[in-house]
């Protein structure tokens, strides 16, 4: 079973997972701290704009880690919708954790390098 940061009650409130992503630690927990405690619409323009480069967060864009939380978001959204929940009334609590290591393929140029593997987790909650 995943141990979620966050549990809320389960009628109001939505969980999604991502395992394993192929993003840095640090850059999707900058996005996460940005979307967490918006409303799912503010976010998910937020996070696409990103991803568009229609905005920075101090002269950066975190492409890569936008990418994958977009996903989720559009995820949990239609999660959210299929449970029977208002997706505009679903406020965002992100988190983003370091997953597992593994070592690249050995090659002698690349030895020794890991790497970078992130879980990141999404709660929606109604309000």
């Amino acid at each position: 079973m995943i141990k979620y940061a966050l549990n809320p009650k389960k009628e109001k409130s939505v969980r999604v997972y991502g395992r394993g992503l192929r993003v840095s630690r640090k850059n999707s927990m900058e996005v996460c701290r940005q979307i967490t405690g918006k409303p799912l619409p503010k976010a998910t323009s937020f996070v696409e704009g990103l991803v568009k480069g229609d905005f920075d967060l101090d002269g950066k864009r975190y492409t890569n880690a936008s990418k994958e939380i977009l996903e989720l978001l559009k995820s949990a959204g239609n999660n959210a919708e299929f449970k029977g929940l208002e997706a505009d009334r679903m406020i965002v609590n992100a988190s983003a954790h370091q997953g597992f290591r593994f070592m690249r393929n050995r090659r002698f140029k690349l030895r020794r390098q890991k790497r970078k593997v992130t879980n990141i987790q999404l709660v929606l909650q109604e309000k």
